[in-house]
């Protein structure tokens, strides 16, 4: 059976809300069970956090554009939701059907997002204000939504799925691995406001994780870059991409990660996975900026010397 939950918009008015709070407050949902929100999660890292939660005696709501894609989850006992982040009205609807359905909130997982990848020259800016809506500006917005509710209950836990490159960049990644620095100085901020609350931040840091994201990233940025002067850049990427796929970690190993970030009393600020995105951190802070640019271009995407040199005519020129 489907557990879906009819979309509304929230009621505008002045009724009094306490019934709610106080659903939240006494620490018992209507179902006996904690409540746990998982945005993105029609496949992938969020598809297999939903099931690790049920799993794990949570009631889930899970968030997507693809409803549909998301009758498995259903099937298992999962609250469906459309959820567009790049659109307010959806996301305070998705907000309102959880505490309608359950009364309170105890975890967030904001996993939902996608990669703008380009040469920075071809990205137009509607895009990157898009890559920064769905990555930074709609994951807030659910954030100031859902707060209320955990202060009101004095607990809560924000799981924010940034990225190793919110720590370590890329040629062709400018955008996307700005949605995700800017992600980490937020969380690091949030988490020292919302202290005196009981709500705990933690960020998780995926490496290369065999998703949906990697196929249709370059996809896209093939369209973006794929021809003019960044096409044997773009060409290369790919080519890593393609060849670095199959190596990939699966999708358990971030939803094993986000559990533990759930369920541990003192959980970390971070949590890395799977180990080779450990290395690719630890190798960036032993390293200098500049070696670390030569390791991504002379290693990672083996750009061709006559590039160099057709920048070093420009230049020139």
């Amino acid at each position: 059976m489907i557990g879906w939950v009819g979309i509304h918009e929230p009621a505008q008015t002045n009724e009094d809300t306490t019934p709610v709070l106080k659903a939240a407050a006494n620490g018992v949902p209507p179902s006996g069970k904690k409540t746990a929100i998982v945005t993105g999660a029609s496949s992938g890292i969020g598809l297999a956090t939903v099931l690790r939660l049920l799993k794990g005696g949570y009631e889930v709501h899970a968030g997507a554009r693809r409803v549909d894609a998301m009758r498995e989850l259903g099937a298992q006992g999962a609250h469906l939701h459309h959820l567009d982040l790049t659109q307010p009205e959806s996301i305070e609807a998705f907000v309102g059907e959880v505490l309608a359905a359950s009364g309170r909130i105890d975890v967030l997982v904001n996993n939902a997002g996608y990669g703008a990848y380009g040469a920075v020259e071809e990205v137009p800016l509607s895009d990157a204000r898009a890559q920064m809506e769905v990555n930074l500006f709609g994951l807030a917005h659910l954030i100031q939504l859902a707060l209320p509710t955990m202060r009101a209950q004095g607990s809560g836990r924000i799981i924010n799925v940034s990225s190793i490159g919110g720590r370590v960049w890329s040629p062709l990644g400018a955008w996307y691995q700005a949605s995700k620095f800017a992600l980490e100085g937020f969380s690091d901020c949030l988490r020292n406001e919302l202290r005196p609350f009981g709500i705990d931040v933690v960020v998780v840091q995926p490496g290369g994780i065999k998703t949906e994201w990697a196929p249709i990233m370059v996809d896209n940025m093939m369209k973006t870059s794929g021809t003019g002067p960044y096409r044997e850049i773009a060409e290369r990427a790919a080519e890593v991409h393609s060849k670095l796929g199959p190596h990939a970690a699966e999708p358990k190993v971030i939803s094993d990660a986000i559990w533990t970030a759930v369920t541990v009393k003192r959980p970390r600020s971070r949590y890395v996975a799977p180990f080779s995105g450990k290395v690719f951190l630890w190798l960036r802070s032993a390293l200098s900026d500049r070696a670390f640019d030569w390791v991504l271009g002379s290693l990672l995407f083996n750009m061709p010397k006559k590039i160099q040199a057709e920048s070093a005519k420009v230049k020139a020129a």
